[in-house]
């Protein structure tokens, strides 16, 4: 039988796994900043407006057109609205975000929580948009194009003069760190 030549591979271990306390512990990143509590309100309206319209389209099916299959709809939308009315407040106080040395960080969600970084060098375009109810309130929303356009970030109810400050801070890095490329 011929000699085989060793396996360079063979008999070396892989590294291991990282361990929980090597991951990027949140908490400890620094303190994160939430939008505006009147942000709620503008969720509520919004709710409330999807819930009008759709349950009386489907209330004028239901009635006008005798389409038994509307009133379940509606009953369905309404019921949806009212837990997701109950839930608001909390949706929002979930949203935040965090300015680091090279990304910006943001939160949002309470079951289902999403976590992105959006390095600065990245951000191609940041916009600032003010719907009806955000601007009676004095709110505006701050989206980021990056280069990768599927992660779109928008970070709302930022009270506008927070929006403008950010917006400027962003624009200066994203300019710094992409000068550094």
């Amino acid at each position: 039988m011929p000699d085989r030549e060793p396996n360079p591979c063979a008999g070396q271990q892989a590294e291991p796994a990282p361990e929980s306390s090597d991951r990027l512990e949140l908490a400890e990143t620094g303190e994160w900043k939430r939008v505006s509590p009147k942000y709620v309100v503008v969720e509520i309206v919004g709710t409330i407006v999807n819930a009008i319209v759709v349950c009386g389209g489907a209330t004028l099916l239901w009635l006008l057109l005798d389409q038994t299959w509307a009133m379940w709809v509606g009953i369905v939308v309404l019921a949806v609205s009212i837990i997701n009315l109950v839930f608001e407040p909390r949706r929002v106080r979930s949203i935040g975000y965090l300015l680091r040395a090279d990304d910006l960080l943001f939160r949002r969600g309470i079951l289902f929580q999403r976590f992105v970084a959006v390095p600065y060098g990245r951000m191609q375009l940041i916009d600032i948009t003010r719907g009806p109810v955000a601007r009676w309130l004095g709110l505006a929303d701050l989206k980021f194009v990056t280069a990768a356009a599927s992660a779109g970030v928008s970070i709302p109810g930022l009270a506008e003069a927070d929006a403008e400050s950010l917006r400027d801070r962003l624009v200066e890095l994203a300019e710094s760190r992409r000068a550094g490329l």
